[in-house]
């Protein structure tokens, strides 16, 4: 995000005091030896580290003309060596024209010696470096010494930055935090809007003092949230509390400070690393002239140019919305970020008469936007949007594999911006979703199982669209470990080989994958039982937890199908055979169909499991748990033969 740089400098207000730190925390350096010889979190046994406190104070100060300070102050104790990573820092902040700046940073690592005393060993000014991330940003970077299960880190700094601008507080993270506290004070002419996002019991207090308002949220005791399967990002669902600067108010007037999109859109056009650049005219090369020679579809012009740019540039990592070197530069040296990237797209579509606009996202892993919310930082990259005849297609040519048919998977089921006609700031949001996409996998399967107890056979498994974008990069890269990954892991102890894949290369096609398998089946007495749910993904439960924190993003919708022919041995005969079955989700968005037919010494197996939406909300939970249940039992659900005779 830039920050904003407007200055409130015309309103002269006395000056209040910072009120008394809180007694409950304790002063820098001052070390408990009871936090010492703490061997593990008192309500996550778990956990590698855990947050002693996190502290922040943000004050307000206006008669400078809006200057803000944050003074923040951070313990942390290290558990487990698997924890030692909390001893890496890493503090960002808004660099340019010095708008923002860190100051009085300390640092020390806490220990206990053989003798039982504590040593404190000082993180020096010479090992804490400002390393530059961007145009607009650098970060303090430094590394605790002397780190080991056991230690305790502490640092403290303030942070100062000019403008009326206020930062979300995160209670939680991803390790315990027993004590988080966050105050804002205000001047009272400022009006501040404030919103928990919290389900856990928090503290909140509201005070007025010296014509100032003092507002302080208290959380304590916070479980860390960890990685659940399916989660689309984490930040989402951490316990914070967000702040808006809502109105100025004067004796004579109440000034509104709440953003709007259409204010927000006038400047990002305005803006010279983004509105300026789209429209900067980019040198077209010999080679793109000549793959555009006579084409005159216009989908086929779209995926020539796309190809031609991610081909032809190197994205250098960087995630933004912005051209910080301008798209002349980055075209000149085929290296840049994903804006100067995506833009040198937007623009060549352009050039090549196509309805082609800049796309505003946040990528999945940034969190989810508020639309309602007019504040731009919310986005992280831009991407080209086009539309062709009643078609729509999402572009990013930093990303290698993504046909030009396929929305990118990490703004699949998500709300774009789209800066329709720049000259005139207009703009609209749009859907990013095609619920025809789908994650496919085709299992097909023919096997014999002879009297020594194994089935042995070949499988074909047929991957589409998004379910082909998961395997195909490392199907190309290493056959070994995608041998590994999606056949011998979790596939009931089966013995695959001869691997063969088909349609590397041909992204409009499915990656067809087939192996040869040999599988022991299970055996007592005179009967044998054996399934057909092999190679699916599908063969471990992930969604075991009785409880869940965060909502159950799948990302696009899927289709799931086995055919299998099993061949049985001479002599045996099929003594249960589950039934023909269908299941359906209360709301029909998952359903599972399954049809058995035996015949002499074979049996035919079809199912189908088809998932028509993506996202599960977490009070469904329970619901989707028990039905997860279920549908594993039905997968799972093995076919007994029996010996005759």
């Amino acid at each position: 995000m830039k920050r904003s740089l407007t200055l409130l400098a015309w309103l002269i207000l006395p000056v209040a005091l910072f009120a008394q730190k809180g007694s409950d925390i304790p002063a820098f350096g001052k070390i408990e030896k009871a936090d010492l010889e703490m061997k593990e979190c008192d309500f996550d046994a778990k956990a590698d580290a855990v947050v002693l406190f996190d502290v922040g104070e943000l004050y307000c100060d206006i008669v400078s003309g809006g200057d803000m300070t944050l003074e923040r102050h951070v313990r942390i104790k290290i558990l487990k060596d698997k924890g030692k990573d909390k001893a890496d820092i890493h503090i960002p902040y808004f660099s340019y024209k010095n708008v923002e700046y860190i100051k009085n940073l300390q640092a020390q690592t806490y220990n206990l010696d053989g003798a039982g005393n504590v040593v404190a060993t000082k993180v020096e000014k010479s090992l804490i470096y400002d390393k530059k991330i961007d145009k607009y940003y650098h970060e303090q970077v430094f590394t605790f010494p002397e780190v080991k299960a056991g230690s305790i880190v502490e640092y403290k700094w303030k942070q100062a930055w000019s403008g009326i601008s206020l930062e979300n507080w995160y209670f939680q993270r991803d390790v315990p935090v027993k004590y988080s506290r966050y105050r804002v004070d205000f001047p009272n002419e400022i009006e501040l809007y404030s919103t928990p996002y919290c389900v856990l019991p928090y503290e909140s207090k509201k005070e007025d003092k010296s014509n100032r308002s003092i507002q302080t949220y208290v959380m304590k005791n916070i479980p860390a949230l960890r990685d659940e399967p399916y989660i689309s990002c984490d930040k989402d669902y951490l316990q914070r509390v967000e702040f808006r600067p809502m109105a100025l108010n004067l004796p004579t007037r109440r000034e509104n400070l709440i953003k709007n999109w259409p204010e927000e859109i006038k400047k990002l056009m305005e803006d010279e690393d983004f509105g300026v650049q789209l429209k900067r005219n980019i040198p077209r090369t010999s080679g793109l002239d000549s793959a555009l020679k006579n084409i005159t579809d216009p989908y086929r012009k779209m995926v020539i140019i796309h190809e031609y740019v991610r081909k032809n540039m190197e994205w250098n990592g960087l995630s933004n919305i912005w051209a910080l070197n301008g798209v002349r530069a980055a075209w000149k040296d085929k290296k840049g970020t994903s804006g100067e990237i995506n833009l040198i797209l937007v623009n060549l579509l352009k050039d090549a008469d196509l309805k082609a606009h800049a796309l505003l996202v946040s990528t999945r892993e940034h969190g989810v936007v508020n639309s309602m919310v007019a504040d731009r930082s919310q986005f992280n990259k831009v991407m080209a949007y086009v539309e062709i005849d009643d078609k729509v297609y999402v572009l990013d040519a930093t990303e290698k594999i993504t046909p030009s048919f396929l929305i990118p998977q990490n703004v699949m089921y998500s709300e774009g911006l789209v800066i329709e006609k720049p000259e005139t700031f207009e703009w609209g949001w749009r859907p990013l979703w095609n619920e025809k996409s789908l994650n496919r996998n085709v299992v097909v399967m023919q096997a014999t199982i002879d009297e020594k107890g194994a089935m042995n056979g070949r499988a074909s498994l047929y991957s589409y669209d998004y379910a082909r974008l998961q395997r195909i990069e490392e199907a190309k890269k290493d056959k070994a470990k995608f041998l590994e990954h999606y056949f011998k892991t979790d596939n009931q102890g089966a013995q695959v080989d001869s691997l063969e894949l088909e349609n590397l290369d041909a992204d409009s096609l499915p990656l067809v994958q087939k192996v040869h398998f040999n599988l022991p089946v299970s055996s007592s007495g005179d009967y044998k039982y054996f399934s057909t749910n092999l190679f699916t993904s599908l063969e471990k439960n992930p969604f075991l937890a009785d409880n869940r924190f965060s909502d159950i993003f799948f990302g696009t919708n899927q289709s799931f199908s086995i055919v299998a022919n099993i061949t049985i041995p001479d002599g045996y005969a099929f003594e249960t055979l589950p039934k023909s079955m269908r299941m359906i989700m209360p709301d029909t968005s998952i359903s599972i169909t399954r049809r058995m037919v035996a015949e002499s010494n074979q049996v035919s197996i079809r199912v189908a499991l088809e998932f028509t939406k993506p996202f599960f909300a977490v009070q469904e939970y329970p619901d989707f748990k028990e039905f997860y249940k279920q549908l594993f039992a039905i997968l799972s659900e093995q076919i007994a033969i029996k010996k005759k005779g």
